[in-house]
């Protein structure tokens, strides 16, 4: 216990100091971010503020020396991810290309044995073995756990806070179920998030990037499946999806506006949750609070499934999935539709009514 507190301190300790440090070579580098339609900041930032992310964590996890097998293979496919991710940030890569290093550095997470070899049976509790489909099935999560959190970083401090509560959930719930080299190296990244919080919160003096970005999601989806998905009970399909909600819940419907409205799935937009709260009257810091206090009520909700049985799990499932919905369309992420918009319009309505 003391030489995992220690390498938690080292782990903040690491991302808080080299955070200042890739900031001034980024800007040296001419690594920065410009300001745009799209974007919410007004000035040019460093935005490979990534990398300090993945040293805290790198060398927090290398200290500890209690890694197993699964463990190396994450360490390796991360830094390919990070890498990846450095890469686009400096240069820029295709969508494609950018896919491709994400595909291979999920199969080799694979080689090393991290993968979904099963999900429980809601309907009577079995297990129903995924078979050829485990490899695919692992590839998709952790490729779309990726690029999820990299949709969410559009705030400062948005997907570095909520990484940070996504990553001490789910290591309160691998310590219930003995997954302890879990339980270390998401307290790691945890803390080496905040370690680097600290610079980006609003106003930010640097961006994650890429590099932080893909590489938080990546090491939270391969987390999840490490820790998570090894418990044979029903409800232990959903708590992965619970915990990381935010960012899976905001690419979903994404996805879903941009079919509709009849636009790339791929093209960006201002439809995603933290734009729809900032048009809704809400201040960037606000904003972001709300977003955290969401993540940590997901959270506190996976715990607790864990807690209960089979029944009651499932009821809160449908209660959590109905208010979701609920929300996602009252403030108009589903549809696209502008919130002060349809305010406008109800007003308009009312006043010829009248």
């Amino acid at each position: 216990m003391p030489k995992l507190v220690l390498c938690i301190l080292i782990a903040f300790l690491v991302s808080f100091l080299l955070t200042p440090v890739v900031m001034k070579i980024g800007i040296r580098i001419g690594a920065v971010d410009k300001p745009n339609e799209r974007k919410v900041h007004t000035r040019i930032i460093t935005r490979i503020g990534g990398v300090a992310i993945f040293g805290g964590f790198m060398v927090a996890s290398l200290l500890m020396q209690e890694l197993s097998h699964q463990a190396w293979g994450l360490l390796l496919s991360g830094t390919m991810i990070m890498i990846l991710g450095l890469v686009d940030d400096l240069k820029g890569i295709s969508p494609k290309i950018k896919l491709l290093g994400q595909i291979i550095a999920a199969l080799v997470l694979v080689s090393f044995g991290v993968q979904v070899d099963f999900i429980t049976n809601p309907f009577n509790g079995g297990i129903i073995s995924l078979g050829f489909l485990s490899i695919p099935v692992t590839v998709f999560w952790v490729i779309g756990m990726s690029n999820a959190v990299n949709l969410i970083d559009g705030l400062d401090g948005l997907a570095a806070g909520v990484s940070a509560i996504a990553a001490v959930t789910l290591a309160v719930i691998a310590w219930t179920q003995g997954q302890f080299t879990t339980v270390y190296l998401a307290l790691f990244l945890a803390a080496a998030a905040l370690g680097f919080l600290r610079y980006n919160f609003n106003p930010a003096k640097l961006f994650m990037g890429d590099c932080g970005s893909l590489f938080l999601g990546y090491i939270l989806g391969a987390l999840a499946v490490m820790g998570l998905s090894k418990g044979a009970t029903v409800i232990s399909l959903f708590i992965p999806v619970i915990i990381l909600g935010i960012p899976i819940l905001d690419t979903f419907f994404a996805i879903i506006r941009r079919f509709t409205n009849k636009k790339p799935i791929f093209q960006a937009d201002k439809g995603h949750l933290h734009h729809r709260l900032l048009e809704m009257g809400l201040s960037h810091k606000q904003t972001v609070v709300v977003i955290y206090a969401i993540t940590l009520l997901l959270g506190s909700s996976a715990v607790l499934l864990t807690m209960l049985t089979t029944a009651q799990s499932v009821l809160i499932m449908i209660g959590i999935s109905v208010v979701i919905l609920l929300g996602a369309d009252r403030i108009g992420i589903i549809t696209g539709k502008s919130v002060y918009r349809r305010l406008q319009g109800n007003k308009v309505k009312h006043s010829i009514g009248n």
